[in-house]
């Protein structure tokens, strides 16, 4: 790269949004480039091997995929497996040998673990709420590769008030205290509202109504599924998509300052080197962007704790009638009951780390083996990865980063062995130096290694999929919600307007502005 190289895009961050628009618009035969800080592509969608010695690799940072558009796929050509699970969900029930198993491939079953929880009554409501949201992803998913609706049209595509009011325009705790009984099943709902997200049960603000709205709606079916050889595997085909349409793509080459014209300045190791472009992609946090402008932004906050381990097997249930691969072969909630929820929410304003933390596990390993060696398939090694939730960023400080992540981290294995029955500690596997197979990301940790502000796993407090009826739609990137305060200057990572996830929305609906504005 010369300090007089121009280019039609240059996209800061290559991430696999970066990618995604990187393909579209080199495809489109557009002279792009893909400039990453660091030494490896793909940004938070990546696999490593976390455990020195141990061959497995693992998804570090996002983990499963609902929100990437099958038409994305096709359109890149790319070669991704997704695994569906048989299992929803398993939810002990806290002090019994009994828990909540929701079987996609068993009704019956799932209804008997219902009536085993004493939450019967409930079993009807969860079909009946199912279904709702099922009809919610149905007309909306379809919209994310297009220009943004209104409030109004997506509204007459549900065509149905009540359900409506219900999931976008009352806080959907309430609607949840409306539909369910038993403060467990209560909870299970309510999770999809809080990942992520720090909010109360019932949310005013409506951000948790966001958060839940985005991780029903996935596919259309709001399914989440596995990705085969994990994260890496995603962006491994969104990086061959963009290199073989003729993308550059630099690794190693730190964006300092943008200027509204489009003009960067890049450092790659002891050179600084400028460039210009027609158009400046922003695979950045939106407040990430401004500090390069020179501008100010609010600072936004995560509110999740990310624990990895590697396990000599799965760890035994209290409920011995129920194998562990069918427990985990969904996701495993722990302490997230209704009330836990809510205490740990206020134990979280207060200060302190909640305790029991709520937490919940994916064991990427049942599903897609091959991120483990032979030798440790054989051997019945099993990954879990801990999300625990209502752990807002406002917890962790540079000063108190290292002591707070190991509370957190004891707090995260605490909250496991209250609903198992063996310490889930005496079950991890070493490393080749002897220590334990077991790594905790803050979100001070992440904004360190992957400049997401506060830990925001999605750049910026997420946004409706849709524009308001009065909102401005005069220009491609405004009809795309990729636009900044810059004509030549648009976002197109998670913190776009439908952007969050391992989707590629933020990358396909940014080139999909570039190449209208044509």
């Amino acid at each position: 790269m010369n300090t007089t190289a121009r280019y039609d895009v240059a996209i800061v961050g290559g991430g696999h949004n970066g990618l995604t628009a990187a393909a579209y618009l080199a495809l489109a035969g557009k002279r792009v480039v893909v400039l990453e800080r660091l030494d490896e592509l793909g940004g938070a969608a990546v696999s490593a091997q976390a455990f020195p010695g141990v061959d497995a690799r693992l998804s570090r940072y996002s983990y499963l995929v609902s929100l990437l558009p099958r038409r994305i796929m096709k359109d890149l050509g790319l070669d991704i497996r997704l695994a569906r699970r048989r299992y929803s969900s398993y939810t002990p029930l806290p002090g019994r040998d009994t828990g909540l198993l929701v079987d996609t491939g068993d009704p019956r079953a799932t209804a008997a673990s219902f009536d085993a929880i004493d939450a019967k009554q409930d079993a009807a409501a969860w079909n009946e709420f199912s279904r709702d949201t099922a009809r919610l992803a149905r007309a909306v998913f379809p919209t994310v590769t297009e220009p943004l609706p209104t409030r109004s049209e997506t509204r007459r595509m549900l065509d149905d008030d009540a359900v409506w009011n219900e999931l976008i325009e009352q806080p959907i705790g309430a609607t949840v205290e409306d539909r369910f009984a038993h403060d467990l099943v209560r909870g299970v709902v309510l999770t999809d509202a809080l990942i992520g997200t720090f909010a109360p049960t019932v949310d005013p603000s409506l951000a948790a109504n966001r958060c839940f709205l985005y991780h029903v709606i996935g596919g259309g079916t709001g399914d989440w599924d596995v990705p085969v050889g994990g994260m890496g595997a995603v962006t491994s085909a969104l990086h061959r998509a963009a290199r073989e349409a003729g993308a550059e793509l630099l690794t190693g080459a730190e964006v300092t300052s943008i200027t509204p014209d489009g003009e960067l300045t890049v450092r790659r190791g002891d050179v600084e080197q400028r460039l210009a472009a027609d158009t400046v992609l922003a695979n950045v946090a939106p407040f990430e962007l401004a500090r390069l402008l020179g501008e100010q932004a609010p600072r936004p906050e995560g509110a999740q704790v990310k624990v990895n381990l590697l396990l000599r097997r799965l760890p035994r249930l209290r409920d011995a009638r129920l194998d562990p691969a069918a427990a985990f072969g969904g996701t495993f909630h722990a302490n997230e009951g209704w009330r836990a929820l809510g205490e740990a929410y206020d134990a979280a304003v207060a200060g302190r780390v909640p305790d029991p933390l709520p937490v919940e596990v994916y064991c990427h390993s049942l599903t897609d083996p091959s991120i483990l060696s032979p030798e440790l398939q054989a051997a019945g090694a099993q990954t879990l990865t801990v999300f625990a939730l209502q752990t807002p960023d406002r917890l962790v400080t540079e000063s108190t980063n290292e002591s707070r992540r190991d509370e957190l981290q004891a707090a995260v294995l605490r909250s496991l062995d209250a609903v198992l029955a063996e310490p889930i500690a005496d079950l991890l596997m070493t490393d080749a130096d002897g220590r334990p197979c077991l790594e905790t990301k803050t979100t001070l940790d992440l904004e360190h290694a992957l400049r997401m502000p506060g830990g925001n796993i999605f750049h910026a407090p997420l946004a409706w999929p849709f524009a308001e009826d009065d909102a401005p739609r005069a220009s491609s990137a405004e009809r795309w919600g990729v636009a900044t305060a810059h004509p030549r200057i648009l976002l197109c990572g998670a913190g776009t307007q439908r952007g969050g996830a391992v989707s590629g929305l933020g990358g396909h609906n940014a080139a999909m502005a570039v190449l209208d504005a044509d």
